[in-house]
């Protein structure tokens, strides 16, 4: 149970694919500007974590280790399509805002590594549950910072890209435009930036001991 925990806590916080092994960054960067968006992308790539590592460690044996990458992305590749399909049929909206960035998890470099170094080394269980922590790990800095950047650039939470006030707007007016005019910097790609390395800097100082010091 301890090592399970470990292990969870390990892909979710201490070893978190974007705040400390910096990967992921285009989609994180990329769809950040909605929540909506953001909820979407993150469950999309946990849950194609998870099955492809499950399905990974358990052909580890069959696969040669000559064509493992190749095989891993064929793999990766199979549920980011079922994904994309799904999601095309159930949310074409969402799949439409999304773009290239939903089939481009294909690649994704966090997919690939967990896939090399952690599934195709361990059993099933461990391996599933490594894709749930990773993935879910990912999704929660991805929400969080689509939830910033749509709040202080747009005055908005969970909107579809449309403006305030249409008939076609979609989302909660969190501060109405008259109130709080939004920070137009945030919707920008320099305010991804900025925000991402903000919550960089705050996972180092709250995650990480500074020698001589107890936490």
């Amino acid at each position: 149970m301890k090592k399970t925990l470990y292990q969870f806590w390990n892909g979710l916080v201490a070893q978190n694919p974007v705040l400390v092994l910096l990967l992921g960054l285009c989609p994180v960067l990329a769809v950040s500007v909605s929540l909506r968006d953001g909820i979407a992308m993150g469950l999309s790539a946990m849950a194609v974590l998870m099955c492809s590592n499950l399905t990974v460690s358990l052909l580890r044996r069959q696969i040669p280790s000559k064509i493992r990458i190749p095989a891993y992305l064929v793999i990766i590749a199979g549920y980011v399509t079922l994904v994309e399909l799904l999601m095309g049929a159930f949310a074409p909206g969402i799949a439409d805002s999304l773009g290239l960035y939903l089939p481009l998890m294909a690649v994704n470099c966090i997919m690939l590594s967990r896939a090399e170094n952690f599934a195709s080394k361990n059993g099933a269980v461990r391996a599933a549950i490594d894709g749930l922590a990773v993935g879910l790990g990912f999704a929660l800095v991805l929400c969080a910072v689509s939830a910033v950047r749509e709040f202080l650039g747009n005055g908005t939470l969970f909107s579809n890209g449309e403006p305030v006030g249409s008939t076609a707007f979609s989302g909660l007016a969190i501060i109405p435009p008259d109130v709080f005019p939004p920070v137009l910097f945030f919707a920008m790609p320099m305010g991804g930036f900025l925000t991402l390395a903000c919550a960089i800097a705050a996972h180092r100082k709250l995650f990480k001991r500074k020698p001589g010091k107890e936490v």
